[in-house]
């Protein structure tokens, strides 16, 4: 497939066809989350399941690439699905526009899923979600903080256990602690020192600031663990 010839040339057909027959989870689709979901369906993923509840906004559009003048006030799985039919219209896409949570996790979990993408911002949400693969033996990579950052060179990946500095990190392993899980949690972080910012509220909420180039940056990173560990099997 011209599509994807230059893929093929670096991972080969059977690789493309590994990458074709995987189903990969999004969870949220905010800068990082439409960044990985985009960087996925590029690479020729076959299938790709996205979820998440919120609408594109103006304040999205500094960061987050399904967020477009012509995108404001749609759903973002409605403008995530569009733009993934776009690259690649072979590509099979699962949408549930709903805040992911326990309750709703086995509407999701009905087809087996290869990898998990965590890009939540909810803490909540974010520990449910990593304690469901946890138990149940479904690799993830969740990410970190990416707000109040200006550097994206400093992403990496690492164990939630050996992520430091970060104060998102920080909370994530404290409760995971608390769950029983220290580590087996594959993540993306960024040591670099959040920026000091007047807080901010948005929707009754404190929001992080951010800049086009960063949370991106993460998204491309755990794209790039995925594609990777789908094709060393």
């Amino acid at each position: 497939m011209e599509r994807f010839i230059r893929t093929e040339w670096m991972i080969g057909t059977q690789g493309l066809h590994k990458l074709d027959s995987a189903v990969v989870a999004v969870f949220g689709l905010g800068g990082v989350g439409a960044a990985a979901v985009e960087a996925l369906a590029r690479s020729g993923v076959g299938t790709l399941v996205i979820v998440d509840h919120d609408r594109v906004s103006l304040s999205n559009i500094n960061r987050q690439l399904i967020a477009l003048s012509s995108t404001v006030g749609r759903l973002k799985t409605e403008a995530a699905a569009e733009r993934i039919r776009d690259i690649n219209p072979n590509c099979r896409v699962i949408s549930y526009p709903l805040f992911y949570q326990k309750d709703n996790d086995h509407q999701i979990f009905t087809q087996k899923i290869d990898y998990v993408v965590d890009a939540i911002d909810s803490v909540g949400a974010k520990l449910d979600l990593i304690e469901r693969c946890y138990r149940n033996q479904i690799p993830i990579i969740s990410a970190m903080g990416a707000g109040n950052k200006l550097d994206p060179s400093q992403f990496v990946t690492a164990d939630i256990s050996k992520t430091h500095t970060c104060p998102l990190a920080r909370v994530i392993r404290a409760e995971l602690r608390r769950r029983g899980i220290t580590t087996g949690v594959k993540t993306v972080f960024s040591p670099e020192r959040p920026v000091k910012i007047d807080q901010k509220k948005e929707h009754g909420r404190h929001v992080p600031g951010s800049i086009a180039f960063v949370p991106p940056a993460a998204g491309y990173l755990m794209a790039s663990v995925v594609v990777r560990d789908l094709l060393a099997r």
